[in-house]
């Protein structure tokens, strides 16, 4: 009896003391939300984002100022009303610190609200329309936005004897956005847009509007293509052979991304495009950047690779800057006016639009050593988005 009495009384006295000591507190965690189409037709610039944020977090580590980051994926397939779902989830769920990625504008804007309530970043990676940003005064773009190319572009051709312009454009929100902004940055005196061909993103008839675009003899062609339809665009263009009877061939940097360059054939060799970022931007930071990339995921990086780079660097800066802090304001504050060489060359968040100020780079496909590569002739630096700048 007295045995048991004391093995009884030393289980007390352990159970006493182990209560007595101090509990080990939980790993601090910064919990990022990134939504991404990574299936359906948008699936690659998702899988762009991702492969570039797991590089990032490889590359430089997942803790900081002793904070863990874990990142949640969701694949919205490009389809908004996932999207709002997955959104909901990570913030009222998950409890995400920051929402990151979004492939769309519609994503991005749908998630826009979520982010306000909640008071946490959304760093949009992907969606291009100068709109975004304007949906809530927590998002923060990585990217770039397609008005920077655009209206680039038009100031480019306005200073090289090239008068009148046609335009062929994918019939959707983007393709409008595109030319609108061309458009206002070119046309002036005797410099025109003379003409606008509309073509669907399914089975589009190419042949009729590219007759009509060769028998008017422009200066040149601006093309603005939905994507997945690069190819097709460019081999038409090349079988009406507008080239050779001296229409130039101007785009945004979309219509010959790095990603599927090599995939587009000799058609796409001359397309002089402006865009801000080029796998070929001879740079040590890019060169090392391409070589990585290259190297964990066997493909070229585009340009969603690198604002997906761009805006895990830009989220980490954020929480070194508030020694670890996840607060959703604090890590705000701090990426407003965040700057830094990036592999695209200099890289700087307004602290008022809260969009990307960076160069952009006039570039044409050249055949370099066998492969196709945007080789960067001519820069516009530190470009600032037209519509939300101060600057105008």
């Amino acid at each position: 009896m007295a045995a048991a009495l004391r093995h009884i009384l030393c289980v007390v006295l352990a159970a006493f003391a182990m209560a007595a000591q101090p509990a080990v507190a939980a790993e601090p965690t910064l919990k990022i939300g990134l939504v991404l189409p990574l299936s359906g037709p948008l699936a690659m610039t998702g899988v762009q984002i991702d492969n570039a944020m797991r590089l990032y977090l490889e590359q430089n580590g997942d803790t900081i100022e002793g904070t863990r980051i874990e990142v949640l994926v969701r694949d919205d397939e490009g389809n908004p009303d996932h999207t709002r779902e997955a959104v909901r989830s990570l913030v009222e769920e998950d409890k995400v610190d920051v929402l990151a990625g979004f492939g769309t504008s519609p994503a991005a804007a749908v998630a826009a609200p979520f982010a306000t309530h909640a008071k946490i970043p959304e760093v949009v990676m992907g969606a291009q329309t100068s709109l975004v940003t304007t949906r809530s005064p927590f998002i923060v773009r990585s990217g770039g936005t397609l008005a920077q190319s655009a209206s680039t572009l038009g100031k480019w051709a306005a200073k090289h004897n090239i008068r009148n312009v046609a335009a062929l454009i994918s019939d959707y929100a983007p393709g409008n956005d595109a030319l609108s902004e061309f458009s206002k940055a070119f046309a002036a005196d005797d410099r025109t847009v003379s003409d606008e061909y509309r073509i669907s993103l399914s089975e589009p008839d190419l042949g009729p509007p590219l007759m009509q675009i060769k028998q008017a003899k422009p200066d040149a062609l601006f093309v603005f293509v939905a994507p997945g339809q690069a190819r097709q665009v460019l081999d038409a263009i090349a079988a009406q052979k507008l080239v050779e009877s001296g229409i130039k061939l101007i785009a945004t940097g979309d219509l010959t991304d790095d990603s599927f360059l090599k995939n587009l054939g000799p058609s796409a060799l001359g397309v002089v495009t402006a865009h801000f970022y080029s796998a070929a931007h001879p740079s040590r930071a890019n060169r090392q950047f391409v070589e990585a990339y290259r190297a964990a995921n066997n493909e070229t990086p585009g340009a969603m690779a690198v604002s997906g780079y761009d805006g895990t660097r830009l989220i980490c800066e954020a929480l070194r800057a508030t020694k670890g802090v996840t607060d959703g304001e604090a890590l705000l504050k701090a990426m407003k006016g965040a700057a830094w060489e990036s592999p695209r060359g200099p890289f700087a968040i307004d602290p008022h639009s809260r969009e990307v100020v960076q160069n952009i780079y006039m570039r044409k496909v050249e055949d370099v050593g066998g492969e196709k590569q945007n080789v960067e002739f001519a820069t516009f630096d530190n470009v600032r988005d037209p519509n939300n700048s101060r600057e105008h």
